[in-house]
């Protein structure tokens, strides 16, 4: 088992290692780790993707600020810089992830650009 997660650690490396285009890192990422709490369109123990987006979005229209912001908030999530309250009352405040910023900016990236209406 232990063998099996070295591969995993390692793979996951060599993708991020890789000058990929962003929204393949970040689609990776994303449907590597983020879908086991958060659902395209529905909401379960945590808020859906589609609601996430539209409150970042509305909250910061352009990319970089978008991208930033929630990157930053998911690197070490805080009620007190949510810009989704009644999530964090309704679920709890999202655990640290230990996720690198540059991970976490290609996963906001992806998350910005994807129509995950679309996807389902």
């Amino acid at each position: 088992m232990a063998h099996r997660k070295n591969a995993i650690i390692l793979i996951s490396f060599l993708l991020l290692s890789f000058n990929a285009d962003a929204d393949e890192n970040g689609s990776l990422l994303f449907h590597g780790n983020c879908t086991t709490c958060h659902f395209d369109t529905k909401t379960v123990s945590a808020p859906s993707v589609i609601d996430i987006k539209q409150k970042y979005i509305t909250a910061f229209a352009k990319k970089e600020d978008f991208v930033e912001y929630m990157s930053k908030w998911v690197h070490k999530p805080k009620e007190e810089t949510s810009i989704m309250l009644e999530a964090v009352n309704k679920h709890g405040l999202m655990p640290e992830l230990g996720f690198d910023l540059d991970a976490l900016r290609a996963i906001s990236a992806y998350i910005y650009e994807t129509d995950f209406s679309k996807k389902n």
